[in-house]
């Protein structure tokens, strides 16, 4: 079974088993999709050569997890903890050009947390700086574009490989750094793909939340409460729950749309950036693939 077919299958195998987490079809009829998905030029690093931007995309992508974690990061104003850690990277590349490999795999993680301003001994840096020494490793003597070269031009092939040759890519059921790589290179216009339809969503703890606040995802009362205290969801039954009947909701929602379940995510995804959104609480897990 091919990588976005294995997700799929899962997380229609999960939701319809789940008991604390349920799609509501009603609603998902009347999701509003929002607009086109675009990069911020600012807080992403996609002025410079083509292998530059596929290599800071590459190396972002790496490091985009941390969630559970990110109400405890440094923040630069106005800016969420993603953009926080994108904004920062994309300064460092904007200064001083793309690590080498043989500099990724030997990253320390004081070097990477006065990149990111953050503490240096922030827990969240050290899996930050463990994830690109192993990318370091993943790649060898290859450029990001290599990488891309060996897909073949195929999106879920390159989800593949990198799932294959990672441990810390390796987020079976959902694949969602694996999968964000191929739609980030597309986006910034670095890299095509003749199947990027084939991606499902890039299942986070965004737009599981924008899912339900749009009450398309309804929690039980006991899950509910939990997230709205603000507690940490321990990785286990309820959160793959809601992160599985995100991307099935969403793959549902996409054919109705019209549009590819991978540009859903972002759209919703942006969506989540209003005040209105971030106002409610999420759920958060510390893990290290979303």
């Amino acid at each position: 079974m091919r990588l976005t077919d294995e997700v799929r299958a899962h997380a229609e195998r999960v939701a319809a088993s789940a008991r604390s987490v349920s799609v509501d079809l009603e609603a998902l009829g009347t999701l509003e999709p929002g607009p086109p998905p675009v990069m911020d030029a600012e807080r992403h690093y996609l002025e410079g050569s083509e292998s530059d931007v596929a290599s800071y995309l590459l190396v972002l992508d790496t490091i985009n997890f941390g969630s559970g974690w990110f109400p405890t990061l440094r923040k630069r104003p106005g800016a969420s903890g993603y953009f926080t850690i994108a904004w920062s990277l994309a300064d460092r590349y904007r200064a001083h050009g793309p690590w080498t490999n043989a500099e990724l795999r030997a990253m320390r993680t004081e070097e990477l947390a006065d990149v990111l301003g953050q503490p240096r001994d922030h827990e969240l840096t050290a899996l930050f700086a463990q994830a690109l020494r192993q990318l370091g490793a993943f790649l060898g003597e290859r450029g990001a574009l290599d990488l891309v070269r060996a897909a073949g031009g195929s999106a879920e092939r390159l989800a593949e490989l990198l799932a294959a040759g990672m441990t810390m890519y390796a987020d079976r059921g959902f694949y969602k750094r694996a999968q964000i790589v191929p739609h980030d290179l597309a986006l910034a216009g670095v890299a095509s793909f003749r199947d990027l339809e084939r991606l499902t969503i890039f299942a986070d703890n965004l737009v599981p939340h924008v899912l339900r606040v749009d009450g398309v995802l309804r929690y039980d009362e006991r899950l509910a409460g939990h997230i709205d205290a603000g507690r940490l969801l321990r990785p286990g039954p309820q959160e793959r729950e809601i992160r599985a009947c995100a991307v099935h909701a969403c793959a549902l929602a996409a054919r109705r749309a019209g549009v590819s379940e991978n540009d859903l995510d972002h759209r919703l995804w942006t969506r989540g950036q209003a005040a209105a959104y971030k106002a409610l609480p999420r759920h958060r897990c510390r893990t290290i693939f979303y």
